[in-house]
């Protein structure tokens, strides 16, 4: 049975219409999805990725398939508006009434000059179509200077496939705010793609009016189409030439101080140089562990100088050269806990800024230099350990053994590789050790100094007072008598020039009293 021609045109009809309304629902709500995914993308993204999210978005409101004449697409931060144009255009004007969910007041309008080119261009008119885009959120279009936005808003517009430039009649946009804007200087600019160095592009002024209506309305007359926004910076107010003397001597007090600080938290680096003479420490014992004999190198004091004063230096000055900026203000985060609630609060101090920066200049260095004087340290004790093992009698030096240890720890800088065990159960023991051993780390180089003046003072005395002796001795002697033996000469050995290398017990000498 054949249908009647009317039933069947009908039954296409409904056909392509139910089509219609299937591939515009589609649309939409792909559309609306990537919409979600860009406002919850926003902390996870580079700045280099921007542009390529908001031309996606446009992709999509440009070839996508709407069956009704004008489209709104709306989630919570991004509105999208599409209207389809001819070009017979009268204007156009869109207000916030067109969006449910607009935080502020904002209206764009159109002149009947935005489709008159498109249409010359083309030899049959066709459908145009206009997208404007709503953003509430200013993280897709931060500059190098993060600059302020009103209200964070920026409202876009595009004709498809068209550019719309150097308009006559030019586009007005109004932004509107809840409070009085007279403390500011409002600036109306438009998206530049490209002119940004870390961001995809920069705020600029070019072919866009800023008038102030009222201290609560801005109007922007732009003579193109793109990204609208109107930055926001703290008015400035005029200074007497009374005020302006006064204000320039402290400028310039202040600025004069600053800059003692920076020289200071440099002078502070500097101070690194005491890592570089432990390790001098660490390797003058070394020469006299393993090279006991011949370890003459001419000028060597001032070959040491140059390195423990020179080495720092030259690191400094290579982190000024490579970046200057690093030195600066420094926040140390404090944790403060009562009851249930923790709280933090910052101290500030003039250092490094750069985390990475500490861990290769100061942390790396420190390091470094803890481990070779640690591995000194060790190699030390083992060769005490080693000679006492051959005595008879090795329990009577113990305790003068456990002095030198515990003096060659504290002129190799041994406690201050104690920061480098700050973790997990040995944090809060680190501190406590850290912070008293470091903090009395010259009190202990005094002791061990004296103790080492004393004994040096002591040995001369001894080595005096035998030679004395022995010469008593040898005046008492007749020519034709033996000579008796004495318990003095007998007992008593000379004592070795400090700072000379002997066998076996010489070695134990210098281990004990090390020279710098």
């Amino acid at each position: 049975m054949m249908l009647p021609k009317q039933t069947f045109f009908f039954l296409c009809l409904l056909a392509d219409w139910s089509w219609a309304n299937e591939a515009h629902r589609r649309a939409t709500n792909e559309t609306v999805e990537y919409m979600k995914f860009l406002e919850t993308r926003t902390f996870f993204r580079k700045r280099q990725d921007n542009q390529r999210l908001i031309h996606s978005l446009e992709a999509k409101l440009k070839n996508a398939n709407f069956s009704s004449g004008n489209v709104t697409l709306q989630t919570n931060n991004i509105q999208s508006l599409v209207f389809k144009l001819t070009c017979d255009f009268s204007g156009l004007t869109i207000n916030s009434s067109y969006l449910e969910k607009a935080q502020t007041r904002h209206i764009m309008q159109f002149p009947t000059e935005l489709t008159q080119r498109a249409c010359k261009a083309r030899e049959a008119p066709q459908e145009l179509r206009l997208i404007c885009i709503y953003f509430d959120m200013k993280y897709f279009f931060q500059d190098d200077d993060n600059s302020l936005l009103l209200n964070d808003n920026i409202l876009g517009a595009s004709l498809v496939n068209h550019s719309v430039s150097s308009l006559r009649q030019g586009i007005n946009i109004s932004f509107w705010h809840n409070e009085s804007l007279e403390r500011y200087d409002l600036t109306c600019v438009f998206w530049k793609e490209g002119a940004g160095k870390a961001s995809w592009g920069a705020w600029s002024t070019a072919g866009c009016e800023t008038i102030l209506i009222s201290s609560y309305q801005v109007l922007c007359h732009c003579d193109h189409l793109t990204y609208f926004a109107v930055l926001m910076k703290l008015s400035s107010t005029e200074i007497s030439m009374e005020l302006l003397a006064p204000l320039t001597y402290i400028s310039i007090v202040g600025c004069s101080l600053s800059t003692v600080a920076s020289l200071l938290t440099i002078l502070l680096h500097f101070y690194s140089s005491c890592l570089t003479w432990m390790a001098i420490e660490g390797f003058n014992l070394y020469l006299l562990l393993v090279r006991v004999y011949n370890i003459y190198i001419q000028r060597y004091i001032l070959k040491l100088c140059a390195f423990g004063w020179g080495f720092p230096g030259f690191v400094v000055l290579l982190l000024l050269l490579w970046k200057s900026s690093a030195y600066g203000r420094y926040e140390i985060q404090i944790k403060t806990s009562q009851e249930n609630d923790a709280n933090s609060q910052n101290t500030s101090i003039c250092w490094i800024k750069s985390m990475e920066i500490q861990w290769v200049f100061v942390m790396g260095y420190a390091g470094v230099t803890s481990l070779f004087n640690l591995v000194i340290l060790i190699w030390a004790v083992k060769m005490l350990h080693g000679l006492h093992c051959r005595e008879k009698k090795w329990e009577s030096r113990i305790c003068r053994d456990i002095t030198t240890v515990l003096g060659l720890s504290v002129l190799l800088g041994v406690t201050w590789s104690l920061p480098f065990f700050s973790f997990s159960d040995f944090l809060l023991p680190q501190l406590f050790l850290s912070t008293i051993f470091n903090s009395l780390y010259g009190f202990f180089l005094f002791l061990w100094f004296c103790a080492q003046k004393r004994h040096s003072d002591l040995e001369a005395e001894t080595s005096s007072s035998l030679q004395m002796i022995r010469t008593g001795l040898q005046s008492n002697h007749s020519p034709l008598r033996s000579p008796q033996p004495s318990s003095l000469t007998c007992s008593a050995s000379p004592v070795p020039p400090y700072g000379t290398s002997h066998q076996e017990g010489g070695v134990e000498e210098d281990m004990a009293h090390p020279e710098t």
